[in-house]
């Protein structure tokens, strides 16, 4: 991100607070306040195309996102975990990210937008789905 300069910081940190002191704190809210949570950061963080997400994702800390598969309502990612980025796939709920996605999403293209995930343990990854209504103009 422009005007930002890249630092390196401890994940053990970021780990704290995502995974231990949120959850905490915002009990059985975390899902919604982490989603609309995201959908501020990317008001804050706009991107000029969607082709921007997986350097922001990277970036931010938040792992390695991969476009599988797009349809004229549908967008489908994947997000990994890399040695760069370790992610707590299993212990972390990952709303603050598709409410990013959503919101993205949804400036670019003017229709409302929503973003769901699903994590696969077993894979070690989250499968996000973008989609949107054509009938819904924003």
């Amino acid at each position: 991100m422009e005007g930002y300069k890249m630092k390196t910081i401890p994940t053990f940190g970021y780990e704290i607070i995502r995974d231990h002191l949120l959850p905490s704190i915002l009990g059985k809210h975390e899902e919604d306040v982490l989603y609309w949570a995201g959908k501020e950061i990317a008001r804050k963080f706009p991107l000029f195309s969607m082709d921007e997400l997986p350097s922001f994702f990277m970036e931010a800390g938040w792992g390695q996102l991969v476009l599988e598969k797009e349809t004229k309502d549908e967008l489908h990612y994947i997000l990994m975990t890399t040695e760069e980025v370790p992610l707590n796939i299993v212990q972390r709920c990952f709303r603050l990210e598709a409410g990013f996605l959503a919101e993205q999403k949804q400036k670019q293209l003017g229709y409302l937008t929503e973003c769901y995930e699903e994590k696969d343990n077993d894979k070690h990854i989250v499968k996000f789905t973008l989609k949107w209504d054509l009938k819904e103009k924003i």
